[in-house]
This record gives C-alpha cells, structure tokens and sequence, in this order.
C-alpha cells in the first residue's frame, strides 16, 4: 500500500492537474489501476509498484560496514521490543502469570541489552573515525567480514555471560511466589555475583565507552583544525548526526545505568528494591526509541520509508474529505429529489 500511494502521488504530477479530479475521486485501487494503463506513462509506473525500479539505490546498493553494525542494532531492539507485551501485562495487572523461566529470560536480556548496545555504538564511532580521519585507509579498515566477525564475537560473549543469571540462586521474587518479577525493571538481584559483574562492567561498559570517547576527541579535533577538507560535506554533517546521536544515547540512556549498577554492586545490604536502579533501567530501555533516530540518519532506504508513510496519510485524509463532501451532495440530491 506505501508503494502504491506514492507512485499515485507520482502519476498525479506526471499528468498535471487536469487529471488531479479523477484520480482522487476514485480511491479504490482497481479504478486507479485502470487509469494507470490508460495513461502513456503506464508501462513504466506499473513496472515500478509491481517489480521495483531496477535503478533504486535503496535496492542495488552495497551493503557496508555501518550497514552490518545496523542490522545488528535492529536485530537487538526488534529482541527487545517481542517482549514489551510481557511487561505491560504485568505493569497492568501487578501480577506476573508466565512463570519464573521467562521471568529470569527478560531479566538476563535486561543486562544483556546494554552490553550488546553499547559494543555495537563503539563500533559505529570506530567506523566514523575510520571515515573522517583515516579516509585513505578507510577501505582497507572497514571491511565487511571483519564488522560481521566482531558483531558475532560479541552476541557470543555476552550471552555467555548473561546465562549464569537464568540459574541464579539469589532471586528477589522468591518472597512472592514468583508472582511478580522485579528482574526486569530492577538490577538489585545482581548483586550477588560480583566478581562477574565487575568484569561485566569493565569489558561492557568502561571499554566501550573509552573507545567512543576517544574516536569522538580525535573526530572533534579534525573537524576544528580542518583536517577533513577532502571530506564531502554531506558526508560530514553525516558523521556530525551520527555522533551527537550517539553521545546523547550513551550519556542518557548508559551511563546512569552503570553507575547505578557499580554503586549497587559497592553496597553492603541485603537485596532490597532500587527505586534508582529501577528509574535507570527505564532509562536504559528508552535507547530504543533513540535508535530509530539513528536509522533515519544512516538509512536512505529508512527515510524512504518515513516519506512514504507520510504521502501515504496525507492521501488517505484527501480521500476521506473528498468521500465525505461527495457523501453530503448526493444525501442532498437525494432529498431534493425525494421532495420533488
């Protein structure tokens, strides 16, 4: 149906006005597809909503390194948002109905989340120094096996390290029968394990964010000092979005997280609901919502696709204000005449 109302929208200013009353007025898609092959462009816009334009960049272009790292960045969120309908369920009803496994499961792919995440984002910013500042070497660098090895390398090491929590002992939920299941919203039932959370925190936290911290002073440096010069400025103010995405997703969304998790790990007492641990996970589960911000910089296919969705929408309305104008003039005719 996207496909279809934007080729509609392109038909309409390929024919001119003149044509603009008769294709809205008849929104259903038969009518409009007997117009299409009436008309002396035909051929080539029912080859483009049937097969595709062979020419679409969106379709024949070369996947790359950002694409790879992407993909995964998706993979991870569309993993995130399959379990939303668990957690509202239970945020609705106070009352956790799907037992104690699935409940550990949510619990492990809350930490494992961020591991993932913030691996994938240090990535990116390696890939935008490797473009920005090491342009000659760029190619050599940001090979494509390489990004699909270190993505697979990491989807490894975390959920290896995030499986011991399937079995844990020291679970929070024990007091209630397994009836709620504070493991999703709440990072206190860690604490327990602290040698493999430190190490954790080291290798999924710290690393990652120095690696992103130092590609973006050296990235700043270049810009300031005009280093880039060879740089195309579309590219650039490309790369420019990407970071400032970027820091604003770490420094809201995982930094307060880890912190509240290092600070939770240092405490002496027992394990006892974290309002701070439960409000940083909430902050931590809103890098979704940021993400689709950073599919819509790197993505020419995704902004597409948003275009669409808007043409798509705005059609709809027209159509449904010219039915309801249409519907009052013939409810009115038919009243003159039933008078008469």
């Amino acid at each position: 149906m996207l496909v279809y109302s934007y080729h509609v929208v392109e038909l309409y200013l390929d024919v001119g006005v003149r044509k603009k009353d008769e294709i809205f007025s008849r929104p259903e898609p038969q009518n409009a597809y007997r117009l299409l092959k009436e008309h002396r462009f035909a051929p080539k816009i029912l080859n483009l909503m049937t097969k595709g334009d062979g020419d679409n960049h969106c379709t024949t272009k070369k996947r790359t390194t950002i694409t790879v790292y992407m993909m995964n960045v998706a993979l991870l969120d569309l993993l995130f948002i399959m379990f939303i309908p668990f957690r509202l369920a239970y945020y609705g009803n106070q009352y956790w109905p799907f037992g104690d496994m699935l409940c550990r499961i949510l619990g492990a792919l809350t930490i494992c989340y961020p591991n993932i995440a913030l691996w994938l984002l240090a990535f990116i910013s390696v890939d935008r120094y490797m473009a920005i500042v090491q342009p000659k070497h760029a190619k050599e660098l940001r090979d494509i096996g390489k990004a699909v090895v270190a993505c697979a390398g990491i989807w490894i090491m975390t959920l290896a390290s995030t499986t011991p929590l399937l079995f844990a002992h020291n679970d929070p939920d024990k007091a209630s029968n397994f009836t709620t299941c504070l493991k999703i919203f709440d990072i206190v039932h860690l604490k327990k394990d602290n040698l493999l959370n430190f190490v954790r925190l080291i290798f999924f936290f710290l690393i990652p964010l120095l690696m992103m911290i130092g590609c973006y002073l050296v990235i700043i440096q270049s810009l300031v000092h005009g280093k880039t010069s060879k740089l195309k400025p579309k590219a650039k103010q490309k790369s420019i979005r990407i970071i400032l995405t970027l820091i604003v997703q770490v420094l809201v969304c995982f930094v307060p997280f880890h912190v509240c998790f290092a600070f939770l790990m240092l405490e002496s007492e027992e394990n006892q609901y974290s309002p701070w641990g439960a409000f940083t996970t909430f902050l931590m589960n809103l890098s979704t919502c940021l993400d689709v911000i950073l599919y819509y910089i790197v993505s020419k296919q995704f902004q597409a696709r948003v275009i669409s969705v808007i043409l798509y929408r705005n059609y709809l309305r027209s159509v449904r204000r010219k039915s309801i104008r249409t519907g009052s003039v013939r409810s009115l005719s038919n009243l003159n005449s039933e008078m008469i």
